[in-house]
């Protein structure tokens, strides 16, 4: 029928087809950002059904499939085409009060509905797939389930109203929050990526960190930190800035798989380092009712103390690896055309905090930072203009990013419109109370593993949504701090990336590192173990958080020297063959307790290593001399 080329969208035909949807994308992003709503309605449905005829296009079509299976592609988008455009008209019909749904609303509304969730296991995954089916299914035989999980029943067509019909369902909140925020910051960050930022900010770490032993890989985890932040996907990260990382990591004399865990770790954090925080801050900001800024003050000391501990770990490996640091050898200095190639990184960035604590929206400093870093890559290189592909790659990556998360945050609306409609979020929260006892630990070990199960697979916004609505009812009413609350299930969807059985971020490094996926995913966990503490500790010290009402200078001098002391141990314990290493483990768990006797103990015991260290190097210092 067709070459198979035809429909490619980077040349032929094809491009010429997807041209005007790309466009309409990102200039519809950058409007709303810049200019505001101006349709509420258009907005969420049309932006939904414009992401997911790219998706079907750039991700199914243009691929190299059969012309049957390009048929049911083709009849996948007729399919929410027509549903979306049902919903239009049925939706302004049911604001009279006067409607009841017919069954060709309700055809088209199951239609819409399937058609979503070929979509989702697509370009998602199929773990959030089984997660709605399973919430769609409770919502319609709840009732006849024992009275402690069950409820009293909704029809096809109340549920139907709700989810497909309503701002309640798959074109709620989350949806809006995404059109209005978080698009825009995908947008800088496809665009950052065009300007070929990220292969500045990589050598510019590699000359930062040339003085440590870890050499490249603490490279690595300074440039995946900084780009990660932006990216908003630990998979894309390591994709993205793995190819370079992780073969100097190896050249280093690192092992494979611990090459491919260094980046799989980096990368994953990215979406908890402040400003951006791959966009889950902007959702995080809508649901609590916290300000962006004060979110962002919130996650900067856990953010820190997690690069701290990856940087420990390494320079640990190092060490026990006999590596000594290369600040004699002659490095390669940025030249001025790379060092300029920063502005549009730092200037932008610079722009959207000062915006921010001025008062401006997230969505007009995010637009601004598009406009500056767009006009700074211009002036550094107008031969941008003469590259038009390269601007064309932007916009593509741009598109499908925005089209990924619009898409897998509509599948989530699916869920939370049962849990509102059948009460399934207060049921949750009274299992974990009933099962708990009350107790703040055990409760807290039930929504880390709940994350963890829930994560596996997702992508980070869909994935916090999910838990913190099942699940952030239960922690908050045993007396955690609303924003120590979200961000615990942050810091666990995130970890998920790198958690066997399904760590994505691990799987995506292992072929890079020419390593065993299981190998690269056991190293992840262990070099990630301090980021699974910390959210423990913030939340029994909430004043690493800065903003909550029990902060005080006397508790927050406390936690951070808790927090070092534990980082500092358990780096110990997988570095040294000691026979006392398991110690060193159990001591660094305990620094994080809420228990003053432990804490001191753990502190206790790394003044004394920190002591006898000194004596040892002191007495090989005598020796030489």
């Amino acid at each position: 029928m067709f070459s198979r080329n035809f429909f490619d969208i980077k040349g032929g035909v094809g491009k010429w087809i997807a041209a005007p949807l790309f466009i309409v994308m990102v200039s519809s992003v950058v409007y709303t950002a810049g200019w505001g709503i101006y349709d509420d309605t258009l907005i969420r449905v049309g932006t939904f059904c414009l992401a997911s005829v790219i998706l079907l296009y750039a991700k199914c079509i243009a691929s190299q499939r059969s012309w049957y299976g390009r048929l049911f592609d083709l009849i996948l988008i007729a399919g929410i085409a027509a549903a979306t455009y049902r919903y239009f008209w049925v939706a302004e019909e049911l604001e009279s009060g006067l409607y009841e749904l017919e069954n060709i609303d309700i055809i088209y509304a199951l239609i819409g509905l399937t058609a979503l969730a070929e979509l989702v296991r697509r370009v998602v995954g199929t773990p959030l797939v089984i997660v709605c089916a399973v919430v769609f299914a409770y919502a319609l035989y709840g009732n006849f389930l024992p009275s402690a999980v069950g409820h009293t029943g909704i029809d096809i067509n109340e549920l139907l109203i709700t989810v497909w019909y309503s701002f309640d369902g798959v074109f709620g909140r989350p949806i809006a929050v995404v059109t209005s925020t978080i698009l825009i910051f995908i947008l800088f960050g496809a665009l950052l990526e065009a300007l070929g930022v990220g292969d500045v900010l990589l050598k510019l770490a590699f000359g930062l960190t040339r003085r440590f032993a870890g050499g490249d890989a603490h490279a690595a985890v300074l440039a995946s930190g900084l780009f990660g932040t932006i990216s908003g996907s630990a998979v894309a990260n390591v994709v993205g800035t793995g190819v370079i990382t992780i073969p100097m990591i190896k050249k280093r004399g690192f092992s494979a798989s611990f090459a491919g865990a260094v980046e799989a770790v980096a990368s994953s954090g990215g979406q908890l380092m402040p400003p951006i925080m791959g966009a889950v801050a902007f959702i995080m900001a809508d649901v609590t009712g916290i300000s962006y800024l004060n979110i962002c003050l919130a996650a900067l000391i856990p953010a820190f103390f997690y690069y701290a501990s990856l940087f420990a770990f390494i320079s640990c490996e190092a060490n026990r690896l006999g590596m000594s640091s290369k600040k004699d050898e002659a490095t390669i200095p940025l030249t001025t055309q790379e060092k300029l190639k920063c502005l549009p990184f730092v200037i932008p960035l610079g722009l959207i905090v000062v915006l921010m604590i001025n008062g401006s929206s997230p969505a007009l400093a995010g637009f601004w930072a598009v406009i500056a870093a767009s006009v700074l890559g211009l002036i550094i290189e107008p031969q941008l203009l003469r590259e038009p592909n390269r601007l064309w790659q932007m916009v593509v990556n741009g598109a499908k990013s925005a089209s990924t998360i619009t898409v897998a945050v509509a599948a989530v609306g699916i869920i939370i419109a049962v849990m509102n409609n059948t009460g399934l979020g207060l049921r949750f929260a009274e299992a974990i109370q009933i099962v708990g006892e009350g107790s703040l630990f055990i409760s807290l070990i039930m929504m880390a593993l709940g994350c963890l199960v829930l994560g596996m697979g997702m992508p980070t916004v869909p994935a916090y949504l999910i838990i913190i609505l099942v699940m952030g009812p239960a922690v908050e009413a045993l007396g955690v701090d609303t924003i120590a609350a979200h961000l615990f299930v942050v810091y666990y969807a995130v970890l998920s990336s790198v958690t066997p059985p399904v760590a994505l971020a691990a799987f995506a490094a292992a072929p890079i590192a020419q390593a065993n996926p299981i190998k690269v995913s056991i190293t992840s966990l262990r070099l990630a173990i301090i980021g699974f503490l910390i959210p423990f500790a913030f939340v029994y010290q909430p004043s690493l958080l800065l903003i909550t009402d029990s902060f005080s200078i006397g508790s927050l001098v406390i936690a951070l020297v808790t927090t070092v002391s534990a980082i500092y141990l358990i780096s110990a314990c997988f570095s040294t063959k000691e026979a006392i290493r398991w110690l060193y483990l159990a001591t660094g768990f305990a620094a994080i307790s809420p228990f003053i006797m432990a804490q001191s103990a753990a502190v206790a015991l790394v003044i004394f290593l920190c002591l006898r260290n000194m004596k040892k190097s002191s007495f090989v210092v005598s020796k030489i001399k």
